[in-house]
C-alpha cells in the first residue's frame, strides 16, 4: 500500500489531499500543529494523525523516526501574513510565515528524502500562483512562495538522480480560511474560487505523471497544467551566446 504525509492535512487543501490520496487506495499520515483537526482528518480518511511544528527540526526528526517508508509527501502547510506594507509587518508575523512556508518544506524535504529514495517516492510542495506572478496584497506571502518554485526548480534535478521527483502545485484563490475578509470581495466582484479539491486533483496529476521540476497551475475552469517557463538572457559574448554557467 502506498504512504503518504500530508502536513498541513488539518484542514482545507491538506485534508482534500489527504482525502484524495486516501480514495486512490493511500495509507495517510496528516501532520497538523492542531492536534484536534489533524485527528479530525485522520479518522475520515481511516489514517494516522501526527502532531508537528513543521518549522521544528526536532519535530520532523522525530516524524520521519516513525515512518518506515513513504512513498508520497505533500508539503503543504502555509499561512499568510495579511499585509500589504512592509512597515506594517510585525516581527512576529514575518518569522511566522517564514518558519511554516519555508522552513516548513525545507526541513520536511530534509527528512523525507531518505525515506522516499528507498521507495523512488514523490514530494509535491504546495506552492501557489503568488509564487509565479507578484502580489501587492501580501507580499512576503508572494515572497515565500517564489522561494518554493526556485527550490522544486532547482532541487528537481539532483534528487531525480536518487529516484526521487519533486513537483510544485501553484493555485490560484482557494475558497480556505486564508483569504479570510477577502472572500467578500471576491464574491462582489464575481471572481471565481478554486475548491480545495482542485487543488488535489492537481496533486494527483503531478504524482501521475512520473516527471519532477514542474510547477502545475491550477485555476478555476482549467485543466491542471505545467507552467511554462521563459528562459533568461544569456551571454552575447561571442563563442558564449546561450551557455549556460556550469553551476
Amino acid at each position: 500500500m502506498t504512504v503518504a504525509l500530508v502536513t498541513g492535512g488539518g484542514s482545507g487543501i491538506g485534508r482534500a489531499i489527504a482525502e484524495r490520496l486516501a480514495a486512490d487506495g493511500a495509507d495517510v499520515v496528516v501532520v497538523d500543529v492542531d492536534e484536534i483537526a489533524a485527528q479530525r482528518t485522520a479518522r475520515a480518511v481511516e489514517g494516522r494523525a501526527v502532531a508537528a511544528d513543521v518549522g521544528d527540526p526536532a519535530d520532523w526528526a522525530r516524524l520521519a523516526g516513525t515512518i518506515p517508508a513513504l512513498d508520497v509527501a505533500c508539503l503543504n502547510a502555509g499561512v499568510v501574513t495579511g499585509e500589504a506594507d512592509l512597515d506594517d509587518l510585525s516581527d512576529e508575523a514575518y518569522r511566522r510565515i517564514m518558519r511554516v512556508n519555508v522552513d516548513g518544506v525545507v526541513l520536511g524535504l530534509r527528512a523525507l528524502i531518505p525515506l522516499l529514495e528507498r521507495t523512488e517516492g514523490d514530494a509535491v510542495v504546495t506552492a501557489s500562483l503568488a509564487g509565479l506572478t507578484s502580489m501587492a496584497s501580501d507580499p512576503v506571502y508572494s515572497a515565500t512562495k517564489h522561494f518554493l518554485i526556485g527550490l522544486v526548480r532547482s532541487a528537481a534535478p539532483g534528487l531525480a538522480t536518487r529516484g526521487v521527483r519533486l513537483n510544485a502545485v501553484c493555485p490560484g484563490i482557494v475558497d480556505t480560511p486564508l483569504i479570510g475578509d477577502g472572500r467578500a470581495r471576491l464574491e462582489a466582484a464575481g471572481f471565481p474560487l478554486l475548491e480545495p479539491s482542485d487543488v488535489a486533483e492537481a496533486v494527483a496529476l503531478a504524482l501521475a505523471s512520473g516527471e519532477g521540476g514542474q510547477a502545475w497551475v491550477v485555476q478555476p475552469g482549467r485543466v491542471p497544467e505545467p507552467f511554462r517557463f521563459g528562459g533568461v538572457p544569456g551571454p552575447r559574448i561571442a563563442g558564449t551566446e546561450g551557455v549556460r554557467p556550469p553551476l
